[in-house]
């Protein structure tokens, strides 16, 4: 699909798009083999290509039927405010809908970087506290 000057692609960054892209939006230094792995035990991926450059990813990892779990989802800084990120995310939501078992409900959660909360709202997610809380550990 073609958006202006946009393609979006269905596929996964490659290891050096991941980590560029990663390190763009200020999420800190990645690993280049840990990026890899990760990569690989992914269940989908999306990238957004400017002048032959992917300048935005997105991805799905989980276990394909019940629980699916966005993540990536980062657009080069001098690239976002154009709709990428809502391309993205529809993209990859579209790919949960049609692939979900067909006989029950999917599950999807991301974490949002601070201050995007409305953004995804638009897409149906919203806080569940105190009902429900999303918890993570981080191991260094």
């Amino acid at each position: 699909m073609t958006v202006n000057k946009y393609e979006i692609i269905e596929r996964f960054p490659t290891v050096l798009e991941h980590k560029t892209l990663w390190e763009a939006v200020g999420w800190g230094n990645i690993h280049i083999e840990m990026s890899e792995q990760s990569l690989a035990g992914s269940l989908h991926g999306v990238v957004v290509k400017s002048n032959g450059e992917v300048v935005g990813m997105g991805r799905i990892v989980g276990d394909g039927a019940m629980y699916f779990y966005i993540q990536d989802v980062a657009i080069a800084p001098e690239h976002q405010k154009h709709g990428l990120g809502k391309l993205i995310v529809e993209c990859l939501l579209d790919y949960i809908k049609e692939r979900r078992h067909e006989n029950g409900l999917a599950f999807v959660g991301l974490f949002a970087s601070r201050g995007n909360d409305k953004f995804y709202e638009q897409f149906g997610f919203k806080d569940h506290s105190p009902g429900m809380t999303g918890m993570f550990t981080v191991f260094e």
